[in-house]
């Protein structure tokens, strides 16, 4: 859960950022970090003693997760949709201007339709201030990588520049600087793109787990969960998988800041939670490593 009304802000044994936002004559905090396994426990504590209809569990995961009912949602937020509307409005403001303005030169100059682009965060929700980025999606794997390859020449030509807070920005390139403007982009999937679907594999939790591997398929690194196929496993522990025959062939991320870390061939060092996942209907079962689990903060994946 991303932003929280106010009025509930001592339910959440957690640090919040010092700004506010509205949306629907409602003040709303945020998580000062969303993603912590610490965070998601506190999280959970706070919607099962208090709003319990919001925690459900998964009996194909065998965990609680935070899941609102569906008789709850007022209104889906799609960003495709979300940029049309931006399109059509009849009088923008000066964000609204800077972000067409930067979907239209990048689809522009990488040839990708500009119905394949999106707009989400707060200047979807129309909940944005002085100081909100901009938040873009791409839809399709093929066309994220086109993207990718486009901002890095605008760059070069100065149109626009990358900005990096960390190691892992510098090697994702997915924030840069338009017009003054701090963006983001990042990649959804195409309806064609979805190859499961829920209920179609059990999980069974097995042991932490930390090794290096070679990345063999990169085609879903864009996407959250990310996901990189592996080879050339070395485990860094005195556990051997390899000789209990669990060999984890994906590493599978739930963290949006390891999307798009390593391509093909890359080594990287992975700390995360073995996983067995079986399918529900045959049996047959895979092994994969999962990256933010909730359960550790030590779960991460890092480029060698």
């Amino acid at each position: 859960m991303k932003y929280i009304p106010t009025r509930f802000k001592t339910l959440f044994d957690i640090d919040f950022l010092g700004r506010t936002w509205e949306y629907g004559g409602v003040t709303l905090l945020r998580a000062e970090k969303l993603y912590t396994a610490n965070n998601y426990r506190a999280f959970l504590s706070a919607f099962r003693d208090n709003f319990p209809e919001y925690v459900y569990f998964c009996p194909f995961r065998k965990k609680e997760v935070i899941s609102a009912p569906l008789d709850t949602v007022k209104r889906v937020y799609v960003p495709r949709e979300s940029l049309r509307s931006l399109v059509e409005l009849g009088s923008r403001d000066s964000l609204q201007e800077t972000t067409l303005d930067l979907v239209n030169l990048l689809s522009d100059k990488s040839g990708i339709a500009i119905q394949d682009f999106g707009v989400h965060g707060s200047i979807a929700l129309d909940m944005y201030t002085d100081k909100s980025d901009i938040d873009i999606v791409v839809y399709g794997a093929k066309n994220f990588r086109v993207l990718e390859r486009t901002i890095d020449v605008l760059v070069k030509t100065k149109a626009l520049t990358y900005q990096t807070k960390n190691r892992l920005d510098a090697v994702r390139h997915f924030r840069g600087r338009y017009s003054r403007k701090i963006f983001m982009y990042n990649a959804v999937r195409k309806p064609e793109e979805v190859s499961i679907e829920y209920g179609a594999l059990e999980y069974s939790r097995i042991h932490p787990l930390r090794f290096r591997c070679t990345v063999k398929d990169d085609s879903e690194a864009m996407f959250r969960p990310a996901t990189y196929e592996i080879e050339d496993y070395k485990p860094s522990n005195t556990r051997s998988e390899i000789s209990k025959g669990l060999m984890p062939r994906l590493v599978v991320s739930m963290i949006g800041c390891y999307r798009n870390v390593a391509r093909k061939g890359d080594k990287i060092e992975v700390s995360g939670t073995l996983e067995r996942a079986a399918n529900t209907k045959t049996g047959e079962a895979f092994y994969q490593v999962v990256v933010g689990t909730g359960v550790s903060e030590e779960e991460s994946i890092c480029p060698i």
